[in-house]
């Protein structure tokens, strides 16, 4: 092994939290989001040689997530399912706190959203990244980026049926994605 190795192993458990809120938020599933964040792990892990030291670690992670949700859902588009999904989520208690039962609404909104909208308001709502480096891992422009992020949050506004993010609870997860400011 050799000395960055770990260096190396250190910054990758500093953005397991961001990677998992980031993979729940594409999986809609805490279980699948783990598998992602692990399927994730291990290729940055066999491919540490690629990267270069000095750049962009974070957003060389949520890449290689992003590619890999995407390689998965293609690859599922392709397997039958055997079962219904949905019968699992009614089994769920629903939650007495009224913030969470917000929190659900917009995770149930953020599903009905296109893809690539879900994923820039996520990056840059829920995550907090710059508008720049969400569009370095989405691999678009800036412009899109944030036009993507403005089309996802006056969306998820309608289908929630609020004005603003001021009228939800005071969770970051919850007002960062409703309202229009974010890191620049």
């Amino acid at each position: 092994m050799n000395e960055e190795a770990p260096s190396f192993k250190s910054q990758l458990l500093g953005h397991l939290p961001s990677l998992r809120a980031f993979a729940r938020s594409l999986s809609g599933s805490a279980d699948r989001a783990d598998d992602l964040v692990q399927d994730t792990l291990m290729k940055a892990w066999s491919k540490q040689s690629s990267f270069e030291p000095g750049t962009n670690l974070r957003a060389w992670l949520f890449t290689i997530l992003r590619n890999e949700f995407l390689t998965q859902a293609r690859k599922q588009g392709r397997e039958q399912s055997s079962g219904d999904p949905s019968y699992a989520d009614g089994l769920a208690v629903l939650p007495e706190q009224p913030s969470s039962l917000d929190l659900k609404d917009l995770r149930a909104a953020l599903k009905q959203l296109p893809e690539d909208q879900r994923e820039a308001i996520v990056l840059v709502g829920a995550l907090g990244m710059s508008y720049e480096e969400a569009a370095e891992i989405c691999g678009c422009a800036l412009g899109t980026l944030k036009s993507r992020v403005n089309r996802a949050r006056s969306r998820l506004c309608d289908l929630m049926q609020v004005g603003n993010g001021a009228e939800f609870g005071p969770e970051s997860e919850i007002t960062g994605i409703a309202t229009a400011q974010a890191p620049i």
